[in-house]
């Protein structure tokens, strides 16, 4: 479904991507591990479509199609969904406009109506209350005044309601207490199982993988994956640490 081939990035003059290959089928889940300044934040921005990153070679094809051809909203509504590290703020729009309006621009690319007031209603309450989100936040500015961890719970509403075919989630865990993690991890493996939809987890540690169990697991530095492996090998990053893995580099 995504396939990156020999990918080179670059951002003020500075690589970042740097020859990089992987491809991630359909209802594949890989997590992507890593020390700090590996890059990996920066290989999810490239792949929703952040111009602030230069590519000066290589491909990403997702679904036969050629993203580096495609706006950030364009890879969005084509079923791309980045859950950010940071997710901003939105002062003067409400969540329940903010949400509406996204998930009606997906409809419009599908050629379908845009979805009914009542049932989206109904929808979004649903959802929110399997996230244990308080109603009322649906009122609210988007994350306006919302701790790190409220922010977190509505990126996954959103990737709830957007059903994309890749969501990409950059270090999902941050900002989220043992609590909060269970509820969160909950949602998003259950609508895996739904939709079998593909999951991109961008984490430093294994302690999600505990909930999101991966299909594959690559170790990410210095601009590129320099091992791949299964579950097992992100416990050995627990057990021991990157530096094992990265003397030989």
């Amino acid at each position: 479904m995504l396939k990156i081939s020999n990918l080179k990035a670059v951002v003020s003059d500075k690589v970042i991507i740097k020859d990089l290959s992987v491809t991630i089928q359909k209802g594949e889940v890989h997590a992507i591990m890593g020390p700090n300044g590996a890059g990996k934040s920066t290989l999810a921005q490239v792949i929703s479509g952040n111009d602030s990153y230069d590519i000066i070679n290589g491909s990403i094809i997702f679904n036969k199609e050629d993203l580096l051809k495609l706006t950030v909203d364009e890879r969005a509504r084509k079923g791309i969904f980045l859950g950010f590290q940071y997710p901003v703020q939105i002062p003067g729009v409400s969540w329940m406009n903010f949400l509406k309006a996204a998930v009606n621009s997906k409809r419009k690319e599908q050629n379908l109506k845009q979805v009914n007031s009542a049932v989206f209603f109904r929808t979004i309450k649903e959802k929110a209350k399997s996230l244990l989100i308080d109603e009322t936040f649906l009122k609210r500015s988007v994350n306006d005044g919302f701790s790190g961890g409220e922010r977190k719970k509505f990126e996954i509403l959103q990737m709830l309601l957007l059903a994309p075919e890749l969501t990409i989630l950059d270090e999902l865990d941050s900002g989220l207490d043992v609590d909060a993690l269970k509820v969160v991890t909950k949602n998003i493996v259950e609508h895996h199982k739904k939709e079998k939809n593909s999951i991109l987890i961008i984490t430093h540690y294994q302690k999600i993988l505990r909930y999101i169990k991966p299909d594959f697991v690559h170790i990410f530095h210095d601009g590129t994956i320099v091992k791949s492996g299964d579950l097992s090998l992100a416990i050995q990053i627990e057990e021991n640490g990157y530096e094992q893995f990265l003397a030989a580099r």
